[in-house]
């Protein structure tokens, strides 16, 4: 057990025994379904843990030029690499790093391909299937004129230099949803199955929850696979590498009461620190909180930054808050960590990892000088 009193805060602390538990399935599901499975920086690009994450996946995918060196400096092989939309400011750094890289747009492949198939680049293009299981159209890949991925209109035949098709339209996702979404590129795309190489199903594949059905997942894939035995089946989980393996320690620094709504003033900010909170939003779990029971005491914890809606609710404990106490959200190593920001200048979290002998490493810590220098 971790005592949080002896981290700094505030500060991600990223917990490697329970990061030994999520690569343990992802090995499991790589080994017994036979497809590949790589790491997605969009959802944790905290590279100090790339060696480790190395040794149990087959690569990494990216979705910049930056995230593409990254893969390249720290994971030490080439990235697969999506984005929207490249420029020509950013693509040959993109050409230098990658060894696969996929297209939006059939535009986009016209602009770039032929320079990344002359580097010796396998080519893919992202398609839209017309299905996803998202219900928050923030996250919904497939929303109605979604910018995402060619619809089947718009591929009448695959472009000479194409290995591969992308899909991604899942998003916390369970084993049955991705059946739909393979039975829907089999409809509408399975003309052109026989003529890649690979198939590229995106994110979103929560294999690593309590309640996920590894499995099902293992048998629908061995399943694909004898339908279509030419292909490499890739997976670019984000979340499950490093769902569940850490928190966010906050401090209370002052205690306001109004109308009734007791709020935790904390050092720590929902916009700055934890914007999924607010994005989707999601109400993320306390370490010593419960919900609410009729009666019992309510709980606010607000936020570090000026901003009104900087404030997430309500939780009750077991006993009244106090300043000095130390508030410990759960689950915020994945996304989390990649989307904070400096608004404000309010005092950015350290990173630390407790390592599996108990030792605490304090990998990061963040001053007047980052702030600084991310506003020159």
């Amino acid at each position: 057990m971790i005592d949080f009193l002896q981290l700094p805060a505030p500060c991600f602390v990223l917990d490697e025994t329970l990061l030994d538990k999520n690569l343990a399935t992802i090995d499991r599901v790589r080994r017994e379904s036979g497809a590949e499975i790589i790491v997605a920086l969009k959802a944790c690009a905290m590279w100090s843990i790339f060696p480790e994450l190395a040794q149990h996946s087959d690569g990494a995918t990216a979705s910049s030029a930056a995230e593409a060196r990254l893969v390249f400096e720290e994971f030490g092989r080439p990235a697969h690499t999506y984005a929207p939309a490249y420029s020509e400011r950013d693509f040959d750094e993109i050409l230098r790093c990658s060894d696969h890289i996929t297209f939006n747009s059939l535009t986009q492949f016209e602009r770039f391909g032929q320079r990344a198939l002359i580097n010796g680049i396998s080519c893919g293009l992202r398609i839209n299937p017309g299905y996803s299981p998202v219900e928050t159209d923030l996250y919904n890949p497939c929303v109605a004129g979604s910018r995402l991925g060619v619809v089947p209109e718009q591929l009448v035949e695959l472009p000479a230099g194409i290995e591969g098709l992308h899909f991604h339209v899942l998003c916390e996702s369970r084993p049955e949803h991705l059946q739909k979404a393979l039975d829907a590129v089999e409809r509408r795309f399975g003309r052109l199955l026989d003529q890649i190489k690979w198939l590229n199903m995106g994110g979103g594949h929560l294999m690593t929850h309590a309640d996920y059905d590894c499995d099902a997942l293992i048998r629908l894939l061995r399943d694909f696979k004898a339908r279509h035995p030419h292909l490499r089946l890739i997976l670019e989980p984000g979340s499950a590498f490093t769902w569940r393996t850490g928190y966010l320690v906050a401090t209370i620094e002052d205690i306001v009461e109004n109308g009734g709504v007791h709020t935790a003033m904390l050092d720590v900010s929902f916009a700055c620190h934890m914007p999924d909170c607010l994005e989707m939003p999601y109400k993320p779990l306390i370490v010593g909180a419960h919900e609410p029971a009729e009666g019992e005491k309510r709980w606010r914890m607000g936020g570090a930054s000026c901003l009104a809606g900087d404030y997430c609710g309500d939780w009750a404990f077991d006993r009244d808050l106090k300043v000095g106490d130390r508030i410990v959200f759960e689950d915020m190593i994945h996304y989390t960590m990649v989307k904070t920001t400096m608004f404000n200048g309010v005092h950015h979290p350290s990173i630390v990892i407790v390592h599996r002998d108990g030792r605490i490493e304090v990998v990061r810590e963040f001053g007047y000088e980052d702030f600084k220098n991310r506003m020159s």
